[in-house]
């Protein structure tokens, strides 16, 4: 992973809008942001184009299924992520896939399949979700 501290004014603007936010949010989302118009980016296409940089430094992820990106929040790694997604929150929750790898691969091996990407994204309520929708239903 590249220095941090060595990133655009783009980028850097991005980054902070993503590290503020404490969840994935899209291009135009991260665009629509005060602060992220008050430093001046106002185009997608430079909001994409930090991203796309901010992706290839291992500082930020995408989450597929939501369109969105989200900061990194584990050292740099080789493997692609894999994510929990609230339903209700809208937080995600990073983890490894490395446990999981040699399963996948002998599987797609057995199926004669050759894998060129993996992304694993799990929908669901995230633990404090889940406390508050088991109290509602006590109290319910």
């Amino acid at each position: 992973m590249s220095d941090p501290g060595k990133l655009t004014k783009n980028q850097a603007v991005v980054m902070a809008a993503l590290k503020r936010a404490h969840r994935p949010l899209s291009a135009y989302q991260i665009l629509d942001i005060e602060t992220v118009r008050a430093k001046g980016l106002k185009a997608p296409l430079t909001i994409y184009r930090a991203l796309e940089k901010l992706i290839d430094l291992g500082l930020v992820h995408r989450i597929e299924r939501l369109n969105a990106f989200v900061v990194c929040d584990h050292e740099p790694h080789v493997e692609p992520p894999a994510f929990m997604l609230c339903d209700a929150c809208k937080r995600s929750i990073e983890f490894p896939i490395t446990p999981f790898k040699r399963g996948l691969a002998k599987e797609a091996a057995a199926q004669g399949f050759e894998v060129s990407h993996i992304q694993i994204e799990l929908s669901g309520l995230c633990r404090e979700c889940n406390r508050d929708a088991a109290a509602i239903a006590v109290d319910g």
